[in-house]
């Protein structure tokens, strides 16, 4: 049973992935200078996600939208991102952004705090 629950789960992940492909939004446009702040700022940050998670692929679209070029870690089963996910996030669940800053290393959860927190920093 819980193998046909991940073959529904997957082959729908893959659509709703495959939707985002083709209807993805225009990058936000800026010079050629703020685009290169924009991604030194980025090397302190990586994005953990499923590629199928619907969760993921909102992130995902959003980081397309405004044009943030950042490492994604796919935190399948068995990979080193999802042991480094658990063992210094504190817990499995993606999206979580993780941001190195001053130091300082901050792991956010949900979709919804990841995208507020991009678009208030990098908008």
């Amino acid at each position: 049973m819980s193998f046909l629950i991940n073959l529904v789960r997957n082959l729908l992940g893959s659509i709703i992935a495959l939707i985002d492909l083709i209807t993805r939004p225009r990058k936000l446009k800026r010079s050629v200078e703020a685009q290169q702040q924009v991604e030194i700022a980025l090397k302190n940050m990586a994005l953990y996600q499923f590629f199928a998670c619907p969760f993921c692929i909102k992130t995902r679209r959003a980081l397309h939208r405004l044009n943030l070029p950042m490492e994604k870690r796919n935190a399948t089963k068995d990979s080193a991102f999802r042991n480094e996910l658990e063992q210094q996030g504190g817990k499995i669940q993606v999206p979580c952004l993780r941001i190195n800053e001053e130091g300082k290393e901050t792991w956010l959860y949900e979709s919804g705090e990841i995208i507020r927190y991009l678009e208030q920093r990098f908008s």
